[in-house]
């Protein structure tokens, strides 16, 4: 189901968490699971920088570990096992977010899928430019992200917790390509990858690397 801008201007709570939500669980569907190694893991500093690539320009992002520890350790580990590197920005929604954190490599994609995350109080508003996990619900974050284009703070009490905000480059973010709105299948990326996104949304922008700048 596509959610448009006029929607979200009402029952915007209920939409803003199915909108969000959307093949984020990490929990299986049928069919028999072949043995998946565990995916790493690394203590995040209490500060550091991530500098984003991307087909638009450079984006900085500031983490603070302090606001979502949990959160902020999977984005650390992420960055540098180079997770994010080829990612599409597959979904964008004009004045709310842009959204990421699919691997482009199917099999990368279903080793993480199992690595639900435990929740992060939300100590942090959902402010523009701030940075944050997608969730279907308690204990499902994994590796889909966003990042706020406006003050959405209401997410704050659907337990979306920012662990970081950009602080340059948010002109960038601004200028990510929307124009496919909710067409991207989240369960095709998921099993198909970039060849699916390269061959039917090749518009779409992407973080070509993602790199800690700062520790």
């Amino acid at each position: 189901m596509a959610f448009r801008g006029s929607q979200l201007a009402a029952g915007f709570s209920a939409l803003a968490l199915a909108l969000l939500c959307g093949g984020c669980s990490g929990g299986g569907g049928g069919g028999s699971k072949e043995e998946v190694a565990p995916v790493p893991y690394e203590k995040a500093p209490d500060h550091f920088k991530v500098k984003f690539d991307t087909t638009k320009g450079p984006i900085l992002i500031q983490v603070e570990r302090d606001w979502a520890p949990i959160g902020a350790d999977r984005f650390y580990t992420l960055v540098k096992t180079g997770y994010f590197n080829g990612d599409r920005f597959f979904r964008v929604v004009p004045s709310f977010v842009v959204q990421f954190g699919i691997n482009g490599d199917p099999k990368l994609t279903a080793r993480w899928r199992q690595a639900n995350l435990q929740d992060d109080p939300v100590k942090e508003n959902n402010m523009r430019g701030s940075v944050t996990f997608a969730t279907a619900g308690p204990g499902t974050r994994t590796t889909q992200l966003f990042i706020n284009l406006n003050d959405n703070v209401r997410l704050d009490g659907q337990g979306f917790a920012p662990f970081g905000r950009v602080i340059d480059g948010m002109n960038v973010v601004d200028q990510i390509f929307s124009g496919y709105g909710e067409q991207p299948d989240q369960s095709r990326i998921e099993n198909e990858g970039n060849a699916y996104l390269e061959k039917d949304f090749p518009k779409l922008d992407y973080i070509k690397s993602a790199s800690i700048v700062q520790e």
